[in-house]
């Protein structure tokens, strides 16, 4: 443990035990110093990123209201600053993320149905942000058609604009609370096997709730939809088909995309794996 992000989380959690502490093994954004069974400290790894943690704060909050059946982080303090880092603590989440391709297609359908059936109030609609296809040049639709497609080689160009068309025939759904980013560690289940929490609100948007079915599909296994409806199952295959639903958050924001290059790198290497895996083009 680095003694400058230890130093951190002891200002923000004083009372927690420091021989428990250990830092999270992901986090491209934060670093996460763990006191298990205490909470848990997000401290910004670069300017950029501590810019934005109040408002993931602030998403946070608003998540926590929704009244959920199961567990969320909750800030337990105020983002503090310390130089140019800044950190918060948070409320620990017990149980523990599924490895890749396991998952219980009930449990998994209770948590799509419970975020489906949040009431979106004006906390939510004030934190996240909902994504349009087109807004002057700048909706998802648009940075896909304009920015990504078109820098594809061409073998891959028409197959991925019909898929996206496909996607855009879509008949737009009333927008629900999305996280944006289920799978893997994110989802926690106790040791009874029952969902414990949801962690990583960070993507979080208001949008299709498909997209969550994608997301949870492609971690861990499409069969982990069998407890979703048809509509669900055929929304959640059209928003994974065009260029992965992996992908699609970072043309969510409504913002340029700062690396193209690097974005349109990471879609083919998922192109090619499709091709590998499936032999479809």
């Amino acid at each position: 443990m680095p003694a400058d992000l230890l130093e951190i989380a002891e200002a923000l959690v004083p009372d927690a035990p420091l021989d428990s502490a250990r830092l999270a093994e992901h986090g491209n954004m934060h670093h996460v110093v763990l006191f298990p069974g205490v909470a848990a400290v997000r401290i910004s790894k670069r300017p950029s990123a501590a810019a934005k943690l109040p408002r993931r704060v602030e998403i946070l909050r608003a998540v926590a209201a929704a009244g959920l059946p199961f567990a969320v982080p909750e800030p337990l303090t105020a983002v503090a600053t310390f130089g140019e880092r800044a950190a918060v603590a948070t409320s620990w989440i017990d149980g523990e993320g599924l490895p890749e391709g396991i998952g219980d297609p009930e449990a998994f359908g209770l948590l799509l149905e419970a975020l489906r059936e949040v009431e979106i109030s004006p906390g939510l609609e004030a934190a996240l942000h909902t994504p349009r296809r087109y807004a002057d040049g700048l909706g998802w639709a648009d940075l896909l058609n304009e920015e990504v497609i078109p820098r594809l080689p061409a073998k891959w160009r028409a197959g991925a604009r019909q898929r996206l068309d496909a996607l855009l025939a879509l008949e737009e759904v009333p927008a629900r609370l999305v996280h944006g980013d289920l799978g893997g560690g994110n989802v926690h289940f106790g040791e009874d096997g029952k969902l414990a929490g949801v962690l990583d609100w960070d993507m979080a948007i208001l949008s299709d709730p498909a997209i969550d079915a994608a997301l949870v599909a492609t971690w861990h296994g499409w069969d982990v939809l069998r407890a979703t409806d048809e509509e669900t199952c055929r929304r959640a295959w059209a928003w994974n088909d065009a260029v992965g639903v992996g992908h699609l958050h970072a043309v969510f924001d409504g913002k340029p995309l700062s690396h193209v290059d690097g974005f349109v790198s990471s879609v083919v290497a998922w192109l090619e794996e499709r091709v590998r895996c499936s032999g479809r083009a």
